[in-house]
């Protein structure tokens, strides 16, 4: 009797865990036929901006952190073509502009805000295809600079935006 109520929760199980189907334990909900997702190198257009400052290395960096998290929180593979889920755009702001001042007219707190434009392709289902502008900032004191401050915010502007990105094509929020 007990291995019979044994096989019962493990029949239960195995259809719960069966139900879930393309959904990952992370929330993502892979597009039905996708097996390979590919990262195009996301380039660095902000010079051409007013206000917005190249920095080198930021394209790279942001390219890898989004291959990161989507090989983090999915079973995809990644390819460099071909991909059945395809990301592709370009930074498009970079900037630090004063939030407050001082008495003294000088800024008290400074914020680094960063644009990415992205294009994303579902070769399997177009009407999954879009374009839209992702954003986060970092906000540092006005005492600061930005070489002092870009580790921690490179880090927290690109985890936002790639959870971003990732929420919108994969987890569907």
């Amino acid at each position: 009797m007990k291995m019979h109520k044994e096989l019962s929760i493990l029949l239960i199980l195995s259809l719960f865990l069966e139900g879930c189907g393309i959904y990952s334990f992370t929330g993502a909900s892979i597009p039905s036929g996708a097996n390979t997702f590919q990262v195009n190198f996301f380039e660095n257009q902000a010079g051409s901006r007013p206000g917005s400052t190249v920095e080198p290395g930021l394209d790279r960096d942001f390219t890898l952190a989004l291959q990161d998290l989507i090989l983090g929180q999915t079973n995809l593979n990644l390819v460099s073509s071909g991909g059945d889920l395809v990301y592709e755009g370009e930074i498009t702001q970079y900037s630090v502009t004063p939030m407050t001042s001082t008495a003294n007219l000088t800024a008290a707190q400074n914020r680094l805000t960063m644009t990415v434009n992205l294009r994303y392709y579902n070769t399997n289902n177009e009407e999954d295809n879009f374009e839209r502008s992702f954003n986060f900032f970092y906000d540092f004191p006005g005492d600061k600079q930005l070489y002092d401050i870009q580790g921690p915010a490179h880090e927290e502007i690109f985890e936002r935006i790639t959870q971003d990105i990732f929420n919108e094509t994969l987890a569907k929020w």
